[in-house]
């Protein structure tokens, strides 16, 4: 299959080593100097140092002919850059089937990624999120990893985690796209959460009921938008939410551990260098659980240490002081 790749980060650059022994693929980039050094060096040193690129991928920074090259897009920026990506595809009367890898909600719209390509390509094209416990660099070194493909069509999911499935990275096809986007959306904004309380050193009690408690938020949140309750003990759910409360190289995690230290947000992300979602998802979650009379504590008091209205131990204070409940109500 003829594959072309759009966004030259992290992932971009991991599903091109990933997809390479098998498809045919185009790495669009939209920055020159990113470009230029994956044609001359085939590693990414900017965003992605360390991982050599098959010299059988074309690297271009002409989106219309990395479009015109392919059989199926997948959009590899952060969910900042999924809307600018498909509206551009729209300007170019792009009619192929879109897969993306970025999670959370958009922010100011609060909109899912399949509702921002659906209002973009319209309803009848064809699109998917790939989602589930991955980290670009383990998926980069060849690392067995399994992920979900969800579509708009089960149809295509189907066929497209087929075609897409590998020795090393095994996909999984799921009817369920608002659960799977869902999942990973929120988990981001549980991994700041259990961040900060690793900071805090509170112990891997409270991490395991954190994350648990964690994973019935986002199974609220998911239920109210229509997903299946299902799809949340699946890679999408629980196997991404363990990832990335616990995995070392989590972006969201270390951000919590950050606030932990009551380190201002500016020099946290400054530090960081990388998108970490959680932290524009958290913001968007609260207010759309707001909106829709969900409760989600966790997510709420991790909005409220972002925003500066509680420190990580206050907001930790605040949710232990909340009165006891039933645990499935």
């Amino acid at each position: 299959m003829k594959i072309s790749l759009l966004g030259a980060g992290a992932w971009g650059t991991a599903l091109s080593i990933a997809f390479a022994g098998k498809h045919e693929l185009t790495l669009w980039s939209r920055e020159e100097d990113v470009a230029a050094d994956l044609k001359a060096t085939r590693e990414n040193h900017r965003f992605f140092p360390g991982y050599k690129l098959p010299d059988s991928v074309a690297v271009t920074t002409d989106f219309a002919a990395a479009v015109a090259a392919a059989e199926l897009l997948i959009v590899a920026t952060p969910i900042a850059g999924l809307r600018p990506t498909v509206e551009r595809l729209k300007a170019i009367g792009c009619r192929l089937p879109v897969l993306w890898v970025c999670k959370g909600f958009e922010a100011g719209t609060g909109k899912l990624p399949h509702q921002v390509v659906s209002e973009a390509l319209g309803q009848q094209a064809l699109c998917g999120a790939l989602s589930g416990p991955s980290f670009a660099e383990e998926v980069a070194a060849g690392q067995p990893t399994a992920v979900a493909l969800a579509g708009n069509d089960p149809a295509f999911a189907r066929e497209a985690a087929r075609q897409l499935h590998t020795a090393r990275l095994r996909i999984y096809a799921n009817d369920d796209l608002v659960g799977v986007e869902v999942g990973g959306a929120v988990k981001n904004v549980l991994a700041i959460a259990t961040g900060v309380c690793d900071g805090l050193g509170l112990g891997l009690n409270s991490r395991a009921a954190l994350m648990t408690r964690g994973l019935a938020e986002i199974a609220r949140l998911g239920l109210a938008l229509g997903a299946d309750r299902q799809t949340f003990m699946g890679l999408a759910g629980m196997g991404d939410l363990i990832l990335t409360c616990t995995g070392d190289l989590s972006r969201n995690r270390r951000v919590g551990l950050a606030l932990a230290q009551n380190k201002p947000l500016p020099r946290i992300l400054e530090e960081l260098g990388h998108v970490a979602e959680g932290v524009y998802t958290a913001r968007e979650v609260d207010r759309l659980a707001s909106q829709l009379g969900v409760d989600m504590p966790i997510s709420a008091a991790v909005a409220a240490v972002l925003d500066g209205r509680l420190n990580a131990a206050q907001a930790v204070e605040q949710l232990m002081a909340r009165d006891p409940k039933e645990e499935l109500a």
